[in-house]
């Protein structure tokens, strides 16, 4: 090959009769090497989507915050220039390991990756010591527009995003996400009747709540960062919790095996997330009007009447014609049917919001 070229170590495969190399590219060749369209272009001539501007100040944090812990998945590109592949040697073991040699006027564009290629190149602006890391890079050789197009479209279409739960569960450096495993380690109730891996349920399903549904509850009550009440979060999060499961007459039942949670999903309000949520919201409020005695009035939201037949309270404050509302708006609503429950008057804006609620439903004709 003559002119100027970039050399990597190479394993060589094969996909669909055609040759492709993976590499092992050091971070502060990234930015240099690898090009992706830009706005400039239409969709139907670019290679990819349009870079998020959102998207790469996240992978940009994630990379800059956790780069003695970070995992990165493969870069995908394409070449169109001249590229050499050296065997090691002509054994069978190694005929497929060698030297890539890419010249360095070929033009490689990323397939899947240009996000990442963008965070990188601002994570060494103030993580220089990363230039020397390494990421793998996929390389396929170009075979025109039209194929890398397809090869978008292939990577992903088949991709699945882990669900909401399961990232919760596997997250151990978010402290909300921990707070929320630590409150199923802690407590039997949400151990037997949480779901860990998926965030809807089946009429069938076994577990009560999802992860994903406790965790945005965590953050009504312990705020996103899981510190709202100093050392004590954690601590105060599982009392919490443990004790709203010992007063809820239904959950008990649940607990005992007298009831399944799909009945209490077909019949109640409180085996669904936008009541598991309005807890949260109320326990926060609770705990900070009463840090030495909010355990006591937690026993009166045993006394509500949580049947979904109950429609003065909860129709439509939290039910909507065919199915549970999990709205914003019904959370706060509902949560001001607890707080009042417990003892304590709704703030301005709370009652605002309740009244606004009352006068709708005397303008469509509901009895409150």
């Amino acid at each position: 090959m003559s002119g100027n070229f970039y050399t990597f170590a190479a394993i060589r495969g094969v996909q669909a009769g055609s040759e492709y190399y993976v590499v092992m590219v050091p971070l502060k060749l990234v930015p240099k090497i690898f090009e992706f369209d830009g706005h400039e272009l239409p969709a139907d001539l670019r290679a990819q989507r349009v870079i998020s501007n959102a998207r790469v100040p996240q992978i940009t944090a994630y990379l800059s915050e956790n780069f003695e812990e970070y995992t990165f998945s493969s870069l995908c590109a394409s070449v169109d220039g001249e590229l050499e592949f050296t065997p090691a040697n002509e054994t069978l073991s190694f005929r497929n390991v060698g030297e890539l040699k890419l010249s360095m006027t070929a033009r490689i564009i990323l397939n899947d990756g240009q996000h990442r290629r963008a965070a990188i190149a601002e994570a060494l602006k103030t993580r220089p010591k990363l230039e020397n890391e390494t990421i793998s890079v996929v390389l396929f050789v170009d075979e025109g527009l039209e194929r890398c197009q397809q090869m978008f479209a292939d990577l992903n279409k088949n991709a699945v995003r882990p669900s909401g739960s399961l990232n919760v569960l596997y997250d151990r450096r978010n402290p909300l996400a921990r707070l929320s495993t630590s409150v199923l380690e802690n407590i039997m109730f949400y151990q037997d009747f949480v779901e860990l891996e998926k965030t809807s349920l089946s009429n069938r399903a076994k577990a009560l709540f999802t992860l994903s549904s406790l965790n945005q509850a965590n953050q009504l009550l312990a705020g996103p960062n899981a510190d709202r009440f100093g050392d004590a979060t954690e601590k105060t999060v599982v009392a919490f919790w443990k004790r709203v499961s010992e007063v809820i007459p239904d959950w008990q039942s649940l607990a005992q095996g007298n009831v399944t949670a799909g009945d209490l999903r077909k019949e109640t309000v409180n085996a669904h997330g936008v009541m598991l949520q309005a807890f949260g919201l109320m326990g926060s409020r609770l705990i900070a009007a009463s840090p030495d005695s909010w355990l006591e009035p937690l026993a009166t939201l045993g006394q509500i009447d949580w049947s979904k037949r109950n429609t003065e309270l909860w129709h439509p404050r939290v039910m909507g014609a065919t199915r549970m509302d999990g709205s914003s708006k019904s959370v706060h609503l509902a949560a001001n049917v607890l707080i009042q429950t417990v003892g304590l008057q709704l703030t301005e804006r709370e009652q605002a919001n309740e009244d606004a609620y009352q006068t709708s439903l005397i303008e469509q004709k509901v009895p409150a």
